[in-house]
């Protein structure tokens, strides 16, 4: 095994985060990482190292991309905010207002609220599919709007890994008119020099990061129906037509690419109650809204408690995104992740391209992040 090269941003004061980021390493837990923290929009620590591709040839470096699965979902809810802040959305509107085919079966009554919150019954599709249906926009939209619910909506959170991406996504496109993804890239990424994408042009594939699978996948405690549906099914992800295929689409639930300082810097408009330095992004408040718990208790799909906002884990009885209980953010399968602190005004992201059977508790990322609070 190649020695990993580690090197960045990291002042004396965050020493124990560097020696933290070693370690990970030393243990044989990371092919490739990075890791940043931003206070009030200003990155302050930018670690990164080790490779990024499995044969171990490439460094990963500063503009290395690494694919961030479901931290995605903090850029589509942040996109959505953004259309509640302009007053062209609301968290309490039915979706099938916006959506009519999608009031069939029971779903009427749902708004976007409890739908960005994974309280739609929605979690998966029964199929049968395949993988490679999930690239067909309007024919994975048709089935939602025509499904029957997987329990009650509105009576518990079950979380929705890949449906998410499409029932935001399409909420997005019906108020906006654009993918949700291009509006990301045309509104916020490339006005604010983001380096982060929800559908991944051509010309930018080469310096993408090669993921190594985890080892197993995460336990889900006892298997329901809705966690079959969720994640074990045949074609519970998208698949089939290609890596190439699989990074040009847009599933705003699971396929964005990003540096974790373009994470971090898009958290810090959530940290910094709608500002990123001199510009407003959100209304005043809005981010507060966003984050505001929807439902909270036992997820009928990922085995934890867990209190959701409008999209957003809630740091709340987690602890995963540092000590303030006011922290929110989103974490991906494998291990990555991307927080904000309004309390602090402090945001951060870690990406790697080694995936862990972690689904949003990776001891990874939190030993970085504890390491930076307490050097605080």
């Amino acid at each position: 095994m190649n020695e990993p090269r580690i090197g960045g941003l990291c002042p004396p004061r965050f020493a124990d985060v560097r020696s933290a980021f070693e370690a990970n390493f030393a243990e044989d837990l990371e092919l490739g990482a990075r890791f940043a923290l931003a206070r009030d929009g200003e990155i302050v620590i930018d670690l990164m190292g080790g490779w990024a591709d499995r044969h171990q040839t490439t460094p990963f470096g500063p503009d290395t991309l690494t694919p961030i699965f479901s931290t995605t979902k903090a850029l589509a809810s942040l996109m959505i905010a953004r259309l509640v802040g302009e007053g062209r959305l609301s968290y309490d509107i039915r979706v099938a207002e916006l959506w009519p085919a999608f009031g069939a079966a029971g779903k009427d009554g749902l708004t976007v609220a409890q739908t960005l919150s994974h309280q739609g019954g929605l979690c998966g599709l029964a199929g049968p599919m395949s993988p490679a249906d999930w690239f067909d926009w309007d024919g994975v939209c048709a089935r939602l709007a025509a499904m029957t619910p997987l329990w009650p909506t509105a009576s518990a959170s079950g979380y929705h890994p890949v449906t998410f991406g499409y029932l935001a996504g399409e909420v997005f496109r019906r108020v906006d008119g654009r993918t949700l993804g291009t509006a990301l890239r045309e509104d916020i990424a490339g006005p604010l020099g983001l380096d982060l994408w929800i559908g991944l042009p051509d010309s930018e594939h080469a310096r993408c990061a090669q993921v190594r699978r985890p080892p197993a996948m995460p336990d889900l405690g006892q298997i329901t129906e809705a966690k079959r549906l969720a994640f074990l099914t045949a074609w519970a992800s998208p698949g089939g037509l290609g890596e190439a295929a699989w990074r040009r689409a847009e599933i705003p639930s699971a396929n964005g690419h990003a540096t974790a300082p373009a994470l971090a810097r898009l958290m810090a408009i959530l940290a910094g109650d709608g500002r990123l330095e001199s510009q407003s992004v959100l209304p005043a408040g809005l981010a507060a809204e966003a984050s505001r718990q929807r439902i909270a208790g036992p997820d009928l799909v990922l085995p934890y408690t867990m209190s959701w906002g409008a999209g957003f884990i809630r740091n709340q009885g987690l602890g995963i995104y540092g000590p303030g209980e006011g922290s929110f953010g989103h974490s991906g399968w494998g291990g990555s992740c991307a927080f904000a602190d309004p309390e602090r005004g402090l945001s951060g992201a870690y990406v790697m391209n080694r995936q862990s059977a972690q689904l949003i508790a990776d001891p990874r990322s939190r030993r970085l992040i504890e390491a930076a609070y307490a050097a605080l």
